[in-house]
């Protein structure tokens, strides 16, 4: 299942089945959307900040993919997609890189929510066409939405259109999706990931049975050829329709794009460092620390350096406890697990300090909680004082900090207080409860490479009498484990999109406790946190939405469901320098517009020697 599809599950949970009727004597269509403040861009914009629409045509770029994929077919959800498939077909919107949560027409020129918020009315672009020739209509809209509501699972996304309740056509151009509850930021970040498919194409066909044959698209490359095994290539669409749009006048320069199959991430970095593609985002901080000091790096030609995401936020690495079952369900407990993780030791000796700590479940944005709750998240937390630490309304919360050299111990000493307040004690060299059974924690992974985070913490344990034990499992048993929630802890990611909007349900609401593969691991399930992820869902404000996710993280934070680690991060990035860059994009603060928004540079491409 796709993270998108994992990040929709519960975007339809919802109310009343009521359908409005839309007032449609004349809709004001807007050339964008925003639901929180004015947009940036006016309507006559010309192209994003972020992109330079002088940027040359030409050239191609080479990636690599890894794993491989075994269908073309776009709503499958049984095989594996080929990679850079979605760049045949469009989408209705196109999401800003440089605004919060602002949305503007890509397939669609014009846009409009209605003043109950119960419908989004769209209206396409007239010069939107099909590689074929054949005009994009709301037909395929509907036809797409249909398919996908039909089918829970197609292209592997559960239930992500359950938040509409029908679609009506007006004409050729026009449409409107009626929905079952208020429109959300939600359902337009759904929106902007949905892409469109040609119904008379389709017709007598299914989109969702795995197949390996280009299909018709209208988006800015065609399938070339390809190698299930090795390799699929894509070519520009010379006549592409979207071409001059104001979204993507400088973005889609390069001629051909082609990403080769690798399978093992040794095999890839080299191949990177051969020259055999152009582009390495490097996960591994051992590698990135020392692996491409080259004489390429050193004469200009290999450069390393950050790609600026901003899309995901919050905590890259997250030890989540099960507190379904005990003793994971006592507070003092999960706390005094808190405080015998040493982060700072661990980034020094192992990560070379390059790893941020995550002090929220939101860094490093205006939604982390800071200092006292202010008197607008007061107001929403007050119904819930009795059911809250008493601290978090008089001091400010802070994860353990250490000198990162040796053995924390103001830490474990803090740590043995809270186990024993909770009913622990040593005997001889074990940590046991009243009864007499050892403290226990069996940590679930299906990757070697989190016994570099768990081992030295399970050292930690080891001083407070704690054993604690790694179960390295196969992807097929970690996942039944997981949907049958057999398991006390487990190392996962914890990234979340920004705005953290969409997916707050499916990672702490108590609707998503005991769903399948849920993201909520913890099993969080409290009143106030429902209440307020349930307010910043429904926010309409900037406002709203803020005070309820830095409340919703304060409560997170004192309940130590989990300990964050290190936070979201910029991806490294190494990359062969022949390619130009928008100026714009070098600033942080912007969205990179890598790779499609970056051009073939023949002469810096030319002074580049891999071999030498």
């Amino acid at each position: 299942m796709s993270r998108f599809g994992v990040l929709c599950v519960v975007a339809s949970a919802v109310a009343a089945l009521a359908e409005p009727d839309p007032d449609r004597s004349g809709i004001d269509y807007r050339h964008g959307f925003s639901m929180f403040g004015e947009l940036k861009y006016p309507s006559d914009y010309t192209h994003f900040d972020y992109h330079n629409p002088e940027a040359p045509k030409g050239g191609t770029l080479v990636m690599a993919h890894m794993g491989g994929f075994d269908t073309l077919a776009p709503l499958s959800s049984t095989g594996a997609r080929a990679p850079g498939s979605d760049l045949t077909l469009d989408r209705l919107l196109t999401i800003s890189g440089d605004e919060m949560n602002a949305y503007y027409g890509d397939l669609a020129e014009g846009l409009a929510v209605s003043p109950d918020r119960r419908w989004i009315a769209f209206k396409l672009r007239p010069e939107a066409r099909w590689h074929d020739g054949v005009p994009i209509t709301s037909a395929d809209v509907a036809y797409t939405m249909e398919t996908i509501r039909a089918d829970p699972f197609a292209a592997g996304l559960p239930d992500v259109l359950g938040w509409i309740a029908s679609i009506e056509v007006l004409n050729d151009r026009e449409f409107v999706l009626h929905t079952h509850a208020d429109v959300t930021a939600a359902n337009f970040t759904i929106l902007n990931f949905m892409t469109v498919l040609p119904a008379h194409y389709w017709k007598g066909r299914d989109p969702r049975t795995p197949d390996l044959v280009p299909h018709l698209g209208s988006g800015p490359y065609r399938v070339a050829d390809f190698d299930p095994g090795r390799k699929v290539r894509y070519e520009r669409v010379r006549d592409y329709w979207g071409r001059d749009t104001p979204p993507n006048r400088g973005r889609y320069n390069f001629d051909v794009l082609r990403y080769d199959v690798y399978r093992d991430a040794t095999v890839a970095r080299e191949a990177f460092r051969k020259g055999l593609f152009d582009y390495w985002i490097e996960q591994d901080l051992r590698h990135w620390v020392s692996a491409y000091d080259t004489p390429a790096q050193a004469q200009g030609w290999l450069v390393k350096g950050k790609y600026y995401l901003r899309i995901e936020i919050g905590v890259r690495l997250m030890l989540s406890w099960n507190t379904r079952r005990p003793p994971f369900d006592d507070r003092r407990v999960r706390e005094a697990l808190t405080r015998a993780m040493d982060f700072d030791w661990q980034n020094r000796a192992l990560h070379w300090g390059l790893h941020e700590r995550a002090e929220s479940h939101f860094p490093d944005t205006p939604f982390a909680a800071t200092g006292l709750p202010d008197e607008a998240e007061l107001a929403l937390l007050e119904p819930f004082r009795e059911t809250l630490p008493p601290k978090l309304f008089a001091e400010p919360f802070a994860l353990p900090k250490s000198s990162g050299t040796g053995p924390d111990r103001a830490s474990l000493e803090r740590a043995r207080a809270l186990l024993e307040e909770a009913g622990w004690r040593v005997r001889g060299e074990a940590l046991v409860n009243a009864d007499g059974a050892p403290f226990e924690i069996e940590f679930l992974s299906r990757s070697p490479a989190d016994q570099r985070t768990l081992l030295p913490y399970i050292d930690s344990l080891a001083q407070l009498g704690i054993r604690g034990t790694i179960r390295t499992v196969d992807s097929t048993a970690y996942f039944n484990r997981r949907r049958s929630l057999d398991f006390e802890a487990s190392l996962r990611n914890h990234d979340i999109l920004l705005p953290p909007i969409i997916e707050l349900k499916g990672f702490f609401h108590s609707i998503s406790v005991d769903m399948p593969l849920t993201r909520n691991l913890a099993g969080i399930a409290h009143p106030a946190v429902d209440a307020l992820v349930e307010t910043a869902t429904d926010a309409t404000s900037f406002e709203t939405m803020q005070t309820a996710l830095k409340a919703l993280d304060r409560v997170l934070l004192w309940g130590y469901y989990q300990i964050p680690l290190n936070a979201v991060a910029d991806p490294f990035l190494a990359y062969w320098d022949k390619f130009g860059r928008p100026a714009r994009a070098l600033d942080a603060k912007y969205k990179s517009p890598f790779p499609h928004g970056w051009w073939y540079d023949a002469e810096k491409a030319a002074r580049i020697r891999p071999g030498d």
